[in-house]
């Protein structure tokens, strides 16, 4: 990770906040035959910011929505702050995920519904704020995220960046405590990705919210990381600061930096041409 002093100093600040937000504890997780998650245990900290990197379907988009109450576990535990929430009913689960913004892979905005309806549709649901006040903390987020004028504009009218940023804004409107980040930059040109991966720092800067952001995106990773977690097979098998993780000497872990294939995937490929000869 590049040491400008904006870096160092967010660095310094959030490493010295040792206090978890959220944590996971022996987290199992099957679909059928195929586990997902086989005994995570991580704990993520108050004002820093978390990459979790990894092969798809290692588990790290299952790990979120484990975060957020959107799936339960097999087995383990999930904690918010001290709060044990993976055995919470829907009501008080819907409480702890009002502190909690999502930003999904593809955005997940309502098509038949303008920008500001989109935006302010968290606080209709859950802040029970007087329309012009959802207008304005709508019109308020929009202008962080560089999109003061589109309000009255529909999903289908965007850009591709444009409905991730929507996104964003909906995704912080209730002032979340911790956000998430699903593929932030998937499907984005490199341009408009390092403007996301912009706003994400910046968010984490001037609002102080923890982050945690699940990617295969090593240059997204390096920009907003403060610290990298990689899984594989449904473990942990690296987690180390930004600027130390990406010097471990861990095959798998440079296999990944470097989007390098696995050596025995390419010996099957390899056979499997051959065999046809």
């Amino acid at each position: 990770m590049k040491s400008s002093p904006e870096t160092t100093s967010r660095h310094t600040r959030t490493n010295a906040a040792r206090t978890p937000l959220t944590r996971v504890v022996n987290l199992h997780k099957a679909f059928g035959s195929n586990t997902v998650l086989n005994g995570v245990s991580l704990e993520f900290m108050a004002g820093e910011t978390t990459v979790v990197l990894g092969p798809s379907g290692t588990g790290k988009s299952v790990l979120l929505k484990h975060i957020v109450g959107l799936l339960r576990p097999d087995a383990g535990e999930v904690y918010f702050h001290d709060q044990r929430v993976d055995q919470l009913k829907e009501p008080a689960l819907v409480a702890i995920r009002t502190r909690i913004g999502f930003l999904f892979q593809m955005g997940a905005l309502f098509d038949s519904r303008t920008v500001y309806e989109n935006v302010e549709f968290p606080l209709h649901e859950h802040a029970q704020r007087k329309r012009r006040e959802r207008r304005d903390q709508a019109e308020k987020v929009l202008r962080m995220v560089g999109l003061p004028d589109i309000g009255r504009k529909m999903p289908g009218d965007l850009s591709g960046g444009q409905r991730k940023r929507v996104a964003l804004a909906r995704a912080i409107v209730l002032e979340p405590e911790l956000m998430l980040y699903d593929e932030p930059t998937t499907g984005l040109d490199p341009i408009t990705a390092d403007l996301i991966n912009e706003l994400i720092v910046t968010l984490a800067e001037n609002l102080g919210v923890t982050s945690i952001a699940v990617t295969h995106d090593m240059v997204s990773a390096r920009k907003i990381g403060d610290r990298m977690v990689l899984l594989h097979s449904g473990k942990v098998i690296a987690d180390e600061a930004a600027d130390r993780f990406v010097n471990l000497e861990d095959e798998q872990v440079q296999h990944f930096i470097q989007g390098k294939a696995d050596d025995e995937d390419l010996r099957r490929i390899r056979e499997g041409f051959q065999s046809l000869s």
